[in-house]
């Protein structure tokens, strides 16, 4: 709450130093996501970093423990973990594309309609609703396409997940079968329940990566935007007034 409210603070700060360029490329729309949107996500980011060191934590120590129940073949178990891993490494970086290239798309749609809405007298007066609208409508179009996309490869990402203790315990059970790891109740129940465990941790990891991909796209909009140029605020205290000159203002050879 306090990143967040850092951020949304010193974001407001920067508004009212913006310079004259720097306002024609950051719309009103842009900074409006700069705050909602983007200063949430970084705010939400810690709590999800906490939960990436604690999921390794937890695997290792389920790896353990499955060590000592069925020895050997525990590696079928890491085999498929780190394979699980390794197959969502190209959808990561897939998802952090359609991520940037999202909140472009509605930084673009946002700033179309602040402007129809405030130049709304104008889009009456010479009748251009419709076409406004149409590119309104194109934008969101672009930018649904976008969304789709974004949330088909993280629900790959869930599914991997999700059914990778599944494979897990195929895996394990079928390396039993040929290491001739002798099955009995104590080894299976402790299996069956290590595994069940770590299904939490395992199926978190998509909503994990998602965040991270996020966050670091939230991160390097709002640094872009704080590293705007400025407004330069001239020092006056150095200027030597003519003493013999009376009032504030003087004018001379104009003409009026």
């Amino acid at each position: 709450m306090k990143v967040r409210s850092l951020l949304t603070a010193n974001i407001y700060k920067k508004i009212l130093r913006l310079s004259n360029s720097a306002r024609l490329i950051h719309s009103s729309g842009e900074i409006m996501n700069y705050m909602t949107v983007d200063a949430y996500r970084i705010g939400e980011f810690p709590f999800w970093f906490h939960q990436t060191w604690t999921t390794i934590l937890q695997l290792c120590i389920a790896l353990v423990i499955l060590y000592r129940a069925i020895g050997l073949a525990t590696i079928a178990s890491l085999v498929v973990i780190v394979l699980t891993v390794l197959c969502n490494t190209p959808i990561a970086k897939l998802q952090n594309k359609f991520q940037s290239e999202l909140m472009v798309a509605q930084d673009k749609r946002l700033k179309a309609s602040s402007e129809a809405l405030v130049n709304m007298k104008v889009l009456k007066l010479y009748a251009w609703e419709n076409h406004f609208k149409n590119v309104i409508e194109k934008l969101r179009n672009a930018e649904l396409k976008l969304i789709s996309s974004f949330q088909l490869s993280r629900a790959y990402l869930l599914f991997l997940f999700w059914s990778s203790p599944v494979l897990v315990s195929a895996a394990s059970f079928l390396a039993c079968y040929f290491l001739k790891v002798p099955l009995h109740a104590s080894n299976v129940f402790t299996f069956v329940a290590t595994l069940s465990l770590v299904q939490v941790p395992i199926t978190g990891i998509p909503n994990v990566i998602t965040v991270i991909i996020q966050a670091k796209v939230a991160f390097a909009r709002i640094c872009n935007f704080l590293e705007a140029p400025e407004l330069q605020s001239a020092n006056f205290n150095g200027i030597i007034f003519n003493e013999h000159l009376k009032g504030s203002v003087l004018i001379k050879s104009a003409d009026f």
